[in-house]
Formats: C-alpha cells, sequence, structure tokens
C-alpha cells in the first residue's frame, strides 16, 4: 500500500490572458472549482497507476471537505484517515492560468495545519508500504513521521515542494527525493552544498547529502536521477504537440504519485521514471489537476512513444 500524508484543498482556477506582475490588477470573467492539494493529486495519480493507496491529512467540518473527500473515495482512495477539523476552514489555493498554461498558486493551509502523524498508526508503517509526503503539511509533523516510517523500514519518499527547509538529518532518512530544478538549487544552497548550472550535479550532490536517491525534473527537458551509489539516469518528456498542451499545473504531481506507484510495483528507477514522465506528459493535454491524471491504461497506450530513459556520466 502507499500511505500519503499531504493536503487536500479546494482549488480556484482563474483563467487569465496573462498572469499579473506586483501591483497590478488584472481582470478575468472564467473560474472554476476544483479539488486539489499536493497530496490529494499525487495520491490520486498512484491509485489511477492501480496501486492501494491511503490518503492521511485533514480538512475543514465544511461543504469542501466532504466534496472533497467524497471526490477521492469515489476514485479508488482510501480517505478514512483524512480526519476534520472542528476549528479550520478547509484549505484552499488560488490557481491563477494564462493563455499559455503557465501559472501563479498562492495556498492558504486551513485545516491542513492540523494534520498530525499520529493519524498514521504504526499499523500500517511496515516494510511492504511506501509513505509519500511533501511540504504543504506542518514541518515538525512531516518531519516526525519520516523518522517514524524509517525506524519501520518503510520506503519513504519526499517530493519538498514547496522548498521548505527540512533538518540535514532527515534527509538521511529519505529513500527518494523528488524535486524540480528550482527547488533542488534552492535546498542544496541551505545546506552549502556545491551547485553549479547543472541540474545532474545538484541531483548528485543531494544524493551524496542525504544518501539517498535524488531525482529532479526539469519541464519540458525531462528529469534526471543520481543514486547514492553515484549511478545516473536522464529522462525525457514524452513528444508533444505544443499547440495540445492547455494545462502544465498537474504534470508534477502525476509524476510523483505515478513514480511511487511504479516503484511500489517494484519497476527500476529508469523505467519509473519513464512511467512518470508519460504520466507527467498527458496532464498537459487536459485542464485541471485531479481532472487531468491518467490511468493506467493511458499511460501504458502512449508509453511506445516515450524514449527510455538513459545512462549518464556524472
Amino acid at each position: 500500500m502507499i500511505i500519503v500524508f499531504g493536503s487536500l484543498n479546494m482549488d480556484f482556477s482563474i483563467s487569465l490572458d496573462k498572469l499579473p506582475v506586483a501591483g497590478e490588477t488584472v481582470l478575468s470573467t472564467e473560474y472554476e472549482l476544483t479539488s486539489g492539494g499536493k497530496g490529494a493529486n499525487q495520491a490520486l495519480a498512484a491509485a489511477r497507476f492501480g496501486s492501494k493507496v491511503a490518503l492521511i491529512g485533514r480538512v475543514g467540518n465544511d461543504n469542501y471537505g466532504k466534496v472533497l473527500r467524497e471526490s477521492l473515495k469515489s476514485n479508488g482512495v482510501m480517505v478514512s484517515g483524512v480526519a476534520y477539523s472542528d476549528t479550520l476552514p478547509t484549505g484552499c489555493a488560488m490557481v491563477a492560468k494564462d493563455r499559455i498554461g503557465e501559472n501563479q498558486i498562492i495556498v492558504m493551509s486551513g485545516a491542513n495545519a492540523e494534520a498530525i502523524h499520529d493519524q498514521v498508526p504504526d499499523e500500517i508503517l511496515i516494510k511492504q508500504n511506501l509513505l509519500l509526503m511533501q511540504m504543504e503539511l506542518p514541518v515538525d509533523q512531516t518531519v516526525t513521521l519520516l523518522n517514524r516510517a524509517k525506524d519501520q523500514g518503510v520506503i519513504t519518499v519526499l517530493n519538498l515542494a514547496p522548498a521548505i527547509m527540512i533538518p540535514k538529518k532527515a534527509l538521511g532518512h529519505l529513500d527518494y527525493l523528488i524535486v524540480n530544478s528550482i527547488e533542488a538549487r534552492q535546498i542544496a544552497e541551505k545546506l552549502h552544498l556545491p551547485t553549479g548550472n547543472s541540474a545532474l550535479k545538484l541531483a548528485q550532490a543531494l544524493a551524496i547529502e542525504g544518501q539517498m536517491t535524488c531525482i529532479v525534473t526539469l519541464g519540458s527537458k525531462g528529469s534526471v536521477a543520481v543514486t547514492k551509489d553515484g549511478e545516473a539516469w536522464g529522462c525525457p518528456i514524452m513528444p508533444l504537440d505544443q499547440a495540445d498542451v492547455v494545462d502544465i499545473s498537474g504534470a508534477g504531481d502525476a509524476f510523483c504519485g505515478t513514480f511511487c506507484a511504479a516503484i511500489h510495483e517494484g519497476k527500476s528507477l529508469p523505467e519509473a521514471m519513464r512511467l512518470a514522465s508519460v504520466a507527467g506528459s498527458l496532464t498537459c493535454l487536459k485542464t485541471g489537476t485531479q481532472a487531468a491524471m491518467p490511468f493506467l491504461d493511458d499511460i501504458l497506450s502512449r508509453l511506445g512513444d516515450m524514449p527510455p530513459a538513459e545512462k549518464l556520466k556524472l
């Protein structure tokens, strides 16, 4: 089973001709309410790949919270571990997207701020399971759960987004770290690691520091990964006609959820990267995040269009 300790948000998606700069007011005639939150998105991506997934988190005791839970439940995600808050409303996010698919996101944590590690019982922290986390829940609770999971031999994966610093010791409790190139540089600089201009060198520095596998996603340039043993891989994205790209907001979460599902299934690192890249690419062809998450059949049907991951020299 995949355990996701993560956020649930109601997303207010706003369509704009262009994104505002600081101090600028722009008008829009179009917005949409959709289910979101990095934890929920990644849990759904893993479930659609075919994994058994339990989401642990917290929502407000309001209509948004009920809608989010029911939507995930209807898509095969176990939500009995998603508790209700009596004091805070359901988390929300404002997602502004321009006509070429670029976005700006502001997240209001709401009930996510009350999620605690004790919501994950010891009984499911077993070696056969995988724990996936992000950084939209309280850092101390995320780190405590990570420590508990590592003590029990659970495979641990952290998508360090947003790039909030965690204790150096906690990095050593990870099996996999997933970051984009901006997050990788921010974390490396905070750890006073050599950065340079190479994503591969960033991945290597973080992999050595935490003695784990670090995957750096590079948007349209694909992803690179370096293991603690110094093995390096590069994986492109699935070729897309740019005219068909409508929304890139779900790509990162689709990558993370699918990657974890593939690893949990026993796929090798390069094959998991390849499957995750197809999933991320496919979400760009639809509007929204959770609604755009592909099913396993969708991924497999396009796998032939995806070049294999390539072994790289460090």
